[in-house]
């Protein structure tokens, strides 16, 4: 059974920083493409971050230079580092795990953790 459990979201004021994790299991998680995306209320989700299975890293343009995505393949985890939160950055954040074969494509998501950005 595949798991993907994020943690980590809270309430923060502008300008501060949260890191969110996402611990994986029941799947080769090095050999994954991991992702976070993002949800706002009345909005669709958006991609904020990738990381591929050998490291390489791509950010929307709203939060580059401001979020770093990484991972930790001993321990089958994913993490977002996020500073310089602004307001716009409230949302729901999801883990994402994608994997594409010759014959199939896997992909499979977390339940979200809420990120509040306040004053």
């Amino acid at each position: 059974q595949v798991q993907l459990v994020e943690s980590g979201g809270g309430l923060v004021q502008p300008g501060g920083s949260l890191r969110l994790s996402c611990a994986a299991s029941g799947i080769p998680f090095s050999t994954y493409d991991m992702h976070w995306y993002r949800q706002a209320p009345g909005k669709e989700r958006e991609l904020v971050a990738r990381i591929t299975s050998n490291g390489r890293t791509n950010y929307a343009d709203s939060v580059k230079g401001r979020f770093t995505i990484s991972r930790e393949n001993a321990k089958n985890t994913l993490y977002l580092q996020m500073n310089s939160l602004k307001l716009e950055d409230t949302a729901v954040y999801y883990c994402n795990a994608a994997f594409a074969s010759y014959t199939r494509t896997y992909n499979y998501w977390g339940q979200g953790t809420q990120v509040t950005v306040s004053s």
